[in-house]
């Protein structure tokens, strides 16, 4: 019997494994693999939702509520990093098997049940999101916040508008920022660490900034070559975090090495000074490129004029 009805629509997506097969083998790694998506389905069934499907490295998921899906978002993240932390301290703290990643998308509408399968905007939108998660990131729509209280709404911050493949219309999508496990950075979610004493100040702007093609990035560079929102900077845990969310990659290049960080949506560290190289490499003299200086605080205070 087909029906519509309005659901929470969540696709879950563990990145990684190739470097898993690659260290572990095809036998060892597929049964990883194989426990982390049975783990994840037993978290979402255990907060209220049903699995539609499982997608090789991830799955499909409803539920009635939103706040059923951000909490089963959290737990799921949870779960795996501690499974990562039991399997860095049975190996002494080696860090030789590669950790998984998840990314999850999660969007909130009518959509049709036919057959035990689900089908609609909400479901293509949810899956889509899955191409501009950095790891361990979940992102939502604005309709599932509209579902949820205060305190929980609370958690997310907006990405703007993001152009998703096969869409039109862009759609406006939010950063689930939460506590992870063994988080050690000072949240409402921890325990607040001892800091010394303040020297000052610092105000940071919440929203990310956005490197793209579309009129409403951040920093627009009008080239053919970069995506409409082709990459994202943000401030997380005391670093600037570059996320790639394109489909001809993102580059980068630190001053004083020739070697070139290659991101396909991938996340890095940003430090010291170079180059971003949007969707090719910054060695390309034609690249459309965007130069980078992490300042200290201490770089932001005028200096006395030197001795005469």
């Amino acid at each position: 019997m087909t029906q519509i009805i309005d659901r929470t629509v969540l696709f879950a997506d563990l990145r990684g494994s190739t470097a898993l097969y690659e260290t572990l083998g095809n036998a060892e790694a597929t049964a990883v693999v194989t426990q982390s998506v049975a783990l994840l389905a037993r978290v979402i069934e255990s907060c209220g939702g049903s699995v539609v499907k499982t997608l090789g490295d991830g799955l499909m998921a409803i539920f009635s509520q939103p706040s059923d899906a951000v909490r089963a978002s959290d737990e799921m993240h949870d779960s795996l990093e501690r499974i990562s932390a039991r399997s860095r301290d049975s190996e002494g703290g080696s860090q030789s098997r590669p950790a998984l990643k998840l990314q999850v998308g999660l969007a909130q509408g009518e959509v049709i049940e036919m057959a035990g399968d689900y089908f609609g905007d909400a479901v293509n939108v949810a899956a889509r999101l899955l191409d501009h998660a950095g790891d361990n990131e979940t992102l939502a729509t604005v309709t599932v916040l509209d579902g949820l209280d205060n305190l929980d709404r609370s958690r997310f911050r907006s990405l703007d508008r993001l152009q998703l493949r096969g869409r039109v219309e862009p759609v406006y999508v939010h950063l689930l920022e939460t506590h992870r496990f063994g988080d050690t950075a000072a949240t409402a979610y921890g325990d607040l660490l001892r800091a010394p004493e303040p020297e000052g100040i610092r105000l940071v702007w919440l929203e990310p900034v956005v490197l793209g093609r579309s009129p409403q990035a951040t920093y627009c560079i009008d080239d053919s070559r970069v995506s409409r929102s082709h990459a994202r900077v943000d401030w997380n845990g005391g670093t600037f975090q570059l996320t790639d969310l394109s489909y001809n990659g993102t580059y980068v290049r630190f001053a004083g090495d020739s070697e070139v960080v290659s991101l396909r949506r991938g996340t890095c560290t940003l430090h010291g000074s170079g180059v971003i190289g949007l969707g090719s490499p910054p060695i390309d003299v034609t690249a459309p490129s965007v130069r980078f200086e992490v300042m200290k605080f201490a770089d932001t205070q005028p200096q006395p004029p030197p001795d005469a």
